[in-house]
């Protein structure tokens, strides 16, 4: 509530949308594949636990979804996150990419794509599309999104 609220300060405003997208992030990252692993406790006890496979990145759709990128590695210290700028015509709402920097190995990797806010869902079906375009398969592309209208989600599926 506080976070759609008009007189909620920007120190508060900020705290909550920072717990809110890193909620998202973590609830993304349960989608991602993993592995059984074993580690050893600091008391010598086994402990059988989970590790994500490797090959996982983050791509942030510029601007607003650079805001996740924070709540990304706050969870995963060292995943690489590539970005997607893309423009929409404000009479048409046409979406076109103007940048798209990724890993060079993207199309193996599964992918956090991250953007906040959809109203139309344009920009997002654009950046699947060149997600797709660069080999990425569809199953490998999980949303991070916090609010969206029902308009956009009909769009991007």
């Amino acid at each position: 509530t506080l976070i759609v609220c008009r007189n909620t300060s920007r120190s508060d405003f900020k705290f909550y949308a920072d717990r809110l997208i890193r909620l998202v992030i973590e609830d993304s990252l349960n989608q991602l594949p993993f592995t059984d692993c074993n580690v050893v406790t600091p008391t010598g006890a086994t402990y059988d636990g989970l590790k994500y496979k490797s090959g996982n990145c983050g791509v942030s759709i510029v601007r607003s979804g650079e805001s996740m990128e924070q709540g990304l590695r706050d969870c995963c210290r060292s995943i690489r996150i590539g970005k997607i700028l893309v423009e929409s015509d404000a009479d048409t709402h046409e979406a076109k990419v103007v940048y798209a920097r990724f890993p060079e190995d993207i199309a193996n990797r599964h992918v956090l794509l991250m953007y906040p806010i959809m109203s139309t869902g344009n920009t997002v079906s654009k950046a699947v599309n060149v997600l797709l375009e660069h080999g990425v398969k569809e199953e490998c592309i999980i949303l991070s999104n916090l609010f969206c209208t029902p308009q956009a989600v009909q769009n991007s599926t």
